[in-house]
């Protein structure tokens, strides 16, 4: 875990697994430039599911320190909720409907924290599924891999815009090696979103079982995610090499770093079946920006998000 020293200039901080390898770390100081922001950005890693106390002593540290302005938090956000959430002046709306934080900021003298997610992985989306792409596709649903924050986030993003006019999903699969979290995105998505969009859960510990839903409960131009951490964080894939993806399917591989085994896995499939295939360029543009935009009181939207997705690509390339 990072030393937690107290900051001698204005610093933001990334609280992940392996923040030293994440591109932010290079790109953040040019987009502190562009955007005429004057502090340096800093990592804390910790192991996943890390004890409370971890946790706790990570937010007091930031809440404290005078120039720790906020953070930004993966991987983490539920556990860091559960942990120390009471720590907050002030919880934005997801973050208590969702129970977990993604954003830390102070804002008018108050240590703040919310959930990003339900707006900025709807904001990734709509890059690549437009309107009328469910009309279009009657037969097709949303697979997600992995119930964790980034799976409530898109349930509810889907869930509450639902529209009943048809230009929605044919329904919702989450699909979790583990019941726990499973059964908890269950249970926020029938107490928040009763009556949209139908759901069904699947445990999912045995590789090939995930192919085997996949196969089983997918429509043609279904929208395929890995929100498993799984080709960024740890290797891997959750699937196996011989699934086979939906005709006409929109394959989402949320990350835009690591081994990016599942993207790799549907681009052998890509002209076979029609897929189009997306990484997690944008959800990470998306993501980043608009917790710089809590920590440091500005908008970034338009002209001035494509500006950092262009600085951002021209920094990748060094």
């Amino acid at each position: 875990m990072y030393s937690l020293v107290a900051a001698e200039r204005p610093t933001m901080y990334f609280v992940g697994v392996t923040t030293g390898s994440s591109s932010i770390m290079k790109v953040f100081p040019e987009w502190a430039k562009a955007l005429g922001i004057d502090a340096e950005m800093k990592g804390i890693d910790i192991a996943i599911h890390e004890k409370p106390e971890v946790y706790r002593e990570v937010v007091s540290f930031l809440k404290n320190d005078p120039l720790s302005l906020g953070a930004l938090v993966t991987t983490h956000k539920i556990d860091l909720y559960n942990a120390a959430h009471d720590l907050f002046d002030e919880e934005g709306v997801y973050a208590q409907q969702f129970g977990e934080i993604s954003s830390i900021y102070k804002k008018d003298g108050k240590f703040c924290c919310d959930a990003k997610d339900p707006i900025t992985c709807g904001m990734a989306m709509e890059e690549f599924i437009k309107p009328g792409y469910w009309k279009e596709h009657p037969d097709a649903g949303v697979m997600i891999m992995g119930a964790g924050g980034s799976c409530i986030s898109m349930c509810s993003y889907y869930m509450r815009n639902f529209t009943g006019d048809g230009d929605d999903p044919k329904k919702i699969v989450v699909a979790n090696r583990s019941e726990p979290r499973l059964k908890e995105c269950e249970k926020i998505n029938e107490k928040f979103y009763p009556d949209t969009i139908p759901a069904s859960y699947f445990l999912t510990p045995e590789p090939g079982q995930n192919d085997e839903v996949m196969m089983r409960e997918m429509g043609e131009g279904s929208l395929i995610i890995n929100a498993t951490g799984l080709g960024k964080d740890r290797p891997g894939s959750p699937l196996t090499d011989a699934a086979v993806f939906p005709q006409d399917a929109t394959v989402w591989e949320i990350n835009y770093r690591g081994d990016l085994t599942f993207m790799h896995q549907a681009e052998k499939q890509a002209a076979e079946k029609n897929l189009r295939v997306e990484d997690g360029w944008m959800y990470f543009i998306y993501g980043w920006t608009q917790v710089i935009a809590d920590v440091f009181h500005q908008e970034i939207l338009g002209e001035k998000l494509r500006m950092c997705s262009e600085v951002a690509k021209n920094v990748s390339k060094r």
